[in-house]
């Protein structure tokens, strides 16, 4: 097998003409995802809403979205394609929401994840968010709870060098090897506990962060922040 040149990670705000993409991964992640209109409203419609991309070369390896709730940062949605799992994407996908909510105002990040999602749970642990209650049977394909997820105060000391420790350590990753393919070769595996089987990237596990998504895009008041 031959490797193609290493390519860098880029996260950029969510454009109308990456849906497709979005769409793939969001059929690939997600038990039961979004109809096709709804991210294309979020983008167009929903002044709450915040959706970013990573761009691996010319693909979209994962996405995120939050909405700004005032002074919380609410994250809706958070997916890495199957086959870019373990590079680092969900990381850096965090880290740009985390430094967006903070930018806009927000006092502090908030999510739902499965309980069963135990990758997921340690990235969002790593990143600083606590379990503080629980919705119960949110997920409406096996009645599943919700754990929420919410961090300190993001202004706060703890969070503003918790953040800068793992920034540094996200930029140190090394680019991504491609295949012949045009698939990341997975150099993570075994070498520490963020890089071994199921490792506590996005979500290596099930691709879900608030998993089936309850509340509807448009049930959300529009406002300007």
């Amino acid at each position: 097998m031959v490797a193609r040149p290493p390519v860098r990670i880029v996260v950029d705000r969510m454009k109308v003409e990456d849906l497709p993409g979005v769409h793939e991964i969001e059929r690939a992640s997600f038990s039961t995802p979004w109809p096709a209109h709804a991210y294309r409203h979020e983008l167009e419609n929903n002044r709450l809403a915040h959706y970013i991309v990573a761009r691996c070369g010319d693909q979209i390896a994962g996405f995120a979205g939050m909405w700004l709730l005032v002074d919380e940062a609410h994250v809706t949605t958070f997916a890495t394609r199957p086959e870019w799992r373990r590079q680092g994407i969900g990381e850096r996908l965090l880290l740009a929401l985390l430094d967006l909510a903070a930018a806009r105002g927000a006092h502090e990040a908030t999510l739902e994840v499965r309980p069963s999602n135990m990758p997921a749970r340690r990235l969002y642990e790593k990143y600083g968010f606590k379990v503080v209650g629980t919705r119960t049977r949110y997920y409406s394909d096996n009645n599943e709870d919700a754990l929420i997820m919410t961090t300190d105060a993001l202004e706060g000391r703890s969070m503003r060098e918790r953040i800068a420790e793992l920034r540094a350590a996200v930029a140190a990753r090394p680019d991504i090897e491609l295949d012949e393919s045009d698939r990341p070769v997975d150099r993570s595996r075994g070498s520490d506990g963020s890089g071994g089987p199921g490792a506590a990237t996005a979500h290596d596990a099930t691709g879900e962060a608030g998993g089936p998504k309850v509340i509807q895009p448009s049930s959300v008041t529009r406002r300007r922040l």
